[in-house]
């Protein structure tokens, strides 16, 4: 059912998200923004304004804080997404997971196919999802394309962590959570998350817990 939020031209209501100074609010799972999927973007906010929605998503995305963060997040059906990754972990969960630093890059109508049959599995979580994790598994490498916040074309192969991230948030894109593909029986709260499994993977987890790594 369509409500009144819905007929005011996307822009405007984006100068409206814009209105107030500092991080957006985060939308929270069961609201149906996340779950609508997006439209492409195709100048819809134009260039002024999409810088500033971009400086939102960065400082909502770091204030959080996150590694990445999609439109629909903060209530914007637009297909968009910011991700920055700065990566301090102790050597061997980069090692074991592949996470390496990412700077802060825009994605514009991104798209993820596999490359190869790879997956990994590993705990993620959600800034829409707060206080939970659950193991995921994704393919170990993607093909992203789309465009970044200039129009340029993005054609790139992630791996590791990074293809996690591009996966997460281009899956909000199309109305996906983590909790969607995740192992039912693998949910933990942030806190026995840190108490029980904060291995670098999660072979102890599917043991204890009773369920099955790829």
């Amino acid at each position: 059912m369509e409500t009144p939020v819905d007929r005011v031209p996307l822009a405007e209501r984006v100068e409206q998200l814009l209105s107030v100074q500092g991080p957006l609010p985060i939308v929270a799972a069961g609201d149906p923004v996340l779950r609508a999927g997006t439209e492409p973007y195709d100048g819809q906010l134009g260039p002024a304004l999409l810088a500033r929605f971009v400086d939102a998503l960065r400082i909502t995305m770091r204030a959080a804080p996150g590694v990445g963060l999609a439109a629909p997040q903060v209530g914007v059906g637009l297909r968009i997404a910011v991700i920055e990754d700065p990566a301090p972990v102790p050597e061997e969960v980069r090692l074991a997971r592949g996470r390496v630093p990412q700077p802060f890059r825009v994605l514009v109508n991104p798209v993820y196919e596999p490359v190869g049959t790879g997956r990994a599995a590993f705990f993620e979580g959600c800034l829409s999802v707060p206080g939970y994790q659950a193991v995921v598994a994704r393919a170990a490498e993607v093909r992203l394309t789309g465009q970044d916040e200039h129009g340029r074309a993005l054609d790139e192969v992630f791996t590791g962590w990074p293809a996690r991230i591009v996966q997460h948030e281009t899956d909000h894109l199309d109305g996906t959570l983590y909790l969607d593909r995740a192992e039912p029986r693998s949910l933990s709260s942030h806190r026995a998350a840190l108490e029980h499994w904060s291995q670098p993977t999660p072979e102890r987890a599917a043991r204890a817990l009773g369920f099955d790594l790829p």
